[in-house]
């Protein structure tokens, strides 16, 4: 045998034990887990045959034909007729054809996540969605019609009758909306080629990023599975996961730069069109929030950088014994991290158990998405990546996406997206016109539900090698949902506002991504060949531009709410549960009030931002004593 021929045959004896090896470890892994629960959707519809949903296909359809025949131009004349004529009427048909069109599109929405690879579920949510998008056109008239009758007509039709008055809250955010809508048939042709534009590009987003596979140490994984690779003790193992990575964003890059150029333009164009000033007006209407607010925090958060993220790591590379981390060290457990797998059934414990010593209502809700099948948790083959708590209709009840692996991570994150569930459970009896909640308010309740099992589990902590870690692991994640969010916003700004003078290359994009991430953390993360190239997998980018600062706003508020609980007497936990049952009815200044807090105070930002500060000033008194 030569030596090369020798050479040749070690290598591939190495490569077969180290797959072999690495196959044993994620069976053992998912013994560990348990047994991970599947969703049951068939709250929603028995199933994708179903003759229940192909019967509301059809009534959906039907019935939105028939609102458009009844109401269309009479809207007016109802609204002015003594006690509001029948205009209550409308509004309570539209609500549930709101909610019965909500079912059928959250439903295909759902079975879709759960496995994007599917051609069959692929189609019906293609279909699903041009079906929807063909019946709520009928629809488009309402709200249109709606902000063009008289303030005064309004306002007398809601004192007058309490059916109407019912929906204030609805009535005066949508008038909101008044100084940005465009004439009837404009609304309706970007409503329908919303399909074929935006909406075809989000679907290629997802189905290009489901089908990627990245070869680790010889075996081929999907996103979720790599990416948790990074929070690995073995630091080989993370630098191959990165590189892994950064080889197949490389290898598509051109279609995640196609996809964004287009996506950045497309909302220009609208942008443009309705008149908004800012590129992110759009969506600080949505939030109803002001813009001055988010320049406030955002503000606020990029001073901080010094004092957080840059001087966090490097606090963390000189505890890995490092001199500086690699981009792939960011996310490294600590020695003094615990390894073991967190078995399912221990994760639900943890955060049933941390909820009911707020409040055992709040744990008596979040209980039902186990009992009940609320939950998809399992990773699996062309299943959405990430984490998600999908309200569906006021008619149905939530349903929660995990991809689980026992991580400690994963337990904060069953806990975040359980308070997102617990929300809008809450929110569910304003109905299908007044549940949603703005983003940034969306956010108060699973960041406040990882803050609960965060601090429970903080007391029940006796040595002090495993509270470094707990703080640490917080203080990480407090800097991912603050610092790195605003550092998204900024990316996504800077992306944005250069688009509007022509597209932007795969370089420029990746100049202005590590721009943006050397700013945010800082001289002590060193960014090797390849991360440029890490934007590509940012969802929020393409479904919900400039989504990315609600973390931000949510976990700073959440501090300052913290806060008060800690000092609070009796009565917090029921502003609370107000809080979050008023869902979309109330503006954020209305329901901090309560609270004693104000987003439009200065301070208020830094008084969340201190809190991080704290935890790494305990991390820092922890090395000197």
């Amino acid at each position: 045998m030569t030596s090369e021929t020798n050479r040749y045959t070690l290598n591939h004896v190495a490569k077969a034990a180290s797959k072999k090896s690495t196959a044993t470890a994620a069976k053992a892994d998912q013994m560990a887990l348990g047994v991970l629960p599947e969703w049951n959707l068939a709250d929603l519809y028995p199933s994708t045959e179903s003759s229940e949903l192909k019967a509301d296909l059809e009534l959906a359809n039907e019935l939105a034909a028939q609102f458009e025949q009844r109401w269309k131009g009479n809207l007016a004349a109802e609204a002015s007729k003594p006690n509001g004529g029948d205009f209550a009427i409308s509004i309570k048909e539209f609500e549930a054809l709101e909610d019965l069109i909500g079912r059928i599109v959250s439903f295909a929405g759902l079975v879709y996540a759960g496995d994007t690879s599917n051609p069959k579920y692929a189609k019906l949510y293609g279909d699903i969605q041009q079906k929807m998008t063909d019946a709520s056109t009928h629809l488009i008239f309402y709200s249109l019609e709606l902000n063009r009758i008289d303030d005064a007509v309004i306002e007398k039709a809601m004192n007058d009758n309490p059916a109407i008055g019912h929906y204030r809250p609805w009535l005066v955010d949508l008038r909101k909306d008044k100084p940005y809508q465009l004439d009837d048939k404009l609304e309706q042709l970007f409503h329908e080629k919303s399909v074929t534009g935006r909406g075809a590009w989000n679907r290629l987003f997802d189905e290009t990023m489901t089908a990627l596979r990245f070869e680790v140490n010889g075996e081929e994984l999907a996103l979720e599975p790599t990416l948790n690779l990074l929070q690995d003790a073995d630091g080989d193992l993370r630098k191959a996961a990165s590189d892994a990575l950064a080889k197949t964003f490389k290898e598509n890059l051109r279609t995640f730069t196609l996809i964004t150029n287009t996506l950045a333009k497309d909302k220009e164009i609208s942008d443009r069109w309705r008149g908004f000033q800012d590129i992110a007006d759009s969506r600080h209407l949505a939030n109803r929030v002001e813009r001055e607010v988010v320049d406030a925090l955002a503000a606020a958060v990029q001073a901080a950088y010094p004092t957080l993220s840059h001087r966090y790591y490097a606090l963390k590379a000189k505890w890995l014994g490092l001199d500086y981390l690699n981009n792939w060290d960011r996310n490294a457990p600590l020695p003094e991290t615990p390894q073991a797998i967190i078995s399912w059934s221990d994760a639900r414990e943890t955060v049933l158990s941390a909820y009911s010593g707020f409040a055992p209502e709040m744990a008596d809700i979040a209980r039902q998405f186990f009992d009940r099948s609320w939950i998809d948790a399992p990773t699996r083959p062309g299943k959405s990546p990430g984490a998600f708590a999908h309200p569906t209709v006021p008619s149905a009840h939530p349903y929660v996406l995990l991809n689980y692996m026992g991580k400690p991570r994963d337990v904060m994150t069953l806990a975040h997206e359980l308070g997102h569930g617990v929300h809008q459970v809450l929110a569910g009896e304003q109905g299908a016109l007044m549940a949603s909640t703005p983003l940034t308010l969306a956010e108060t309740a699973s960041v406040f539900g990882e803050m609960l099992t965060f601090r429970s589990l903080l007391e029940k902590t006796r040595h002090k090698r495993e509270r470094k870690a707990m703080l640490a692991q917080k203080a990480e994640d407090m800097i991912n949902t603050v610092v790195r969010q605003i550092a998204f916003y900024q990316f996504e700004r800077r992306v944005h506002t250069e688009r509007m003078n022509g597209e932007l290359t795969s370089d420029r994009i990746g100049e202005i991504w590590l721009d943006v991430q050397k700013e945010s953390l800082g001289p002590a993360v060193h960014f090797g060949s390849g991360y440029e190239t890490f934007w590509t997998y940012i969802p929020h980018f393409i479904h919900s531009p400039f989504y990315v600062y609600a973390y931000a706003f949510g976990d700073c508020l959440v501090n300052s709410l913290y806060a008060v609980y800690q000092n609070a007497d009796a009565g917090f936990q029921q502003k609370y549960f107000d809080m979050l049952k008023a869902g979309g009815t109330k503006h954020h200044s209305e329901l901090l009030a309560p609270f004693g807090l104000d987003a439009t105070d200065p301070g208020f930002w830094q008084k969340g931002l201190s809190v991080i500060e704290g935890i790494i000033d305990e991390l820092e008194a922890m090395d000197a004593a």
